[in-house]
């Protein structure tokens, strides 16, 4: 998995951008508003990144920040939107915005995004109210993102939204070391199960 960027950018045609590593030109998909604060050709970029790798391509999708990352691939999970359809959704509405429109059931919000109708708005609602809060409470809390890295971890591992946030909580509050926070938050876990 490619989890990060860090080169020169060298090409920028919304929503596509080419951005040079050590002599390696990666091309990437980006929300439409990180494109547009992205900078010049030639500036230094860091992107935070999502490959998806299916039959017939390898498509890399980057963020400008990290919890825009993560929420892209909580949207991804749900049952007919794919990557492009998450990337429309994250040019349209912002993750707190989306959170909002979640959480108020405002069908007509989540609408206003291209490829985004009535049905798979509820469907949106169903399966993500309530489930975008982990990344915006780990933001909150850890600012230097220990936290939304644990979580992310023990998504990667299986354990679900409700199961995550309960442990994030319990994590003393001056965590800064990621691989002692994972730990911490499996013993915490392990303790819960049996």
């Amino acid at each position: 998995m490619i989890a990060r960027i860090h080169g020169k950018l060298v090409f920028v045609r919304p929503p596509t951008v080419i951005v040079d590593v050590s002599g390696v030109g990666y091309e990437l998909d980006l929300p439409i508003p990180d494109c547009a604060v992205l900078g010049n050709i030639g500036d230094t970029v860091t992107l935070h990144t999502h490959l998806v790798i299916r039959e017939d391509a390898h498509s890399l999708y980057g963020f400008l920040k990290i919890e825009n990352r993560d929420c892209f691939r909580t949207l991804i999970k749900v049952s007919g939107i794919g990557p492009r359809i998450a990337l429309a959704l994250l040019s349209t509405l912002t993750p707190d915005e989306l959170n909002i429109a979640l959480e108020a059931t405002d069908v007509t919000t989540l609408c206003r995004t291209p490829g985004i109708g009535k049905k798979m708005a509820e469907r949106m609602i169903l399966e993500l109210k309530g489930k975008l809060h982990i990344e915006s409470v780990s933001t909150k809390e850890a600012p230097n993102m220990i936290r939304t890295d644990i979580a992310n971890a023990l998504t990667s591992l299986g354990y679900n939204d409700k199961e995550i946030t309960r442990i994030i909580k319990q994590l003393p509050l001056d965590i800064s070391d990621l691989s002692l926070g994972i730990k911490e938050a499996l013993k915490l876990l392990n303790n819960l199960s049996s």
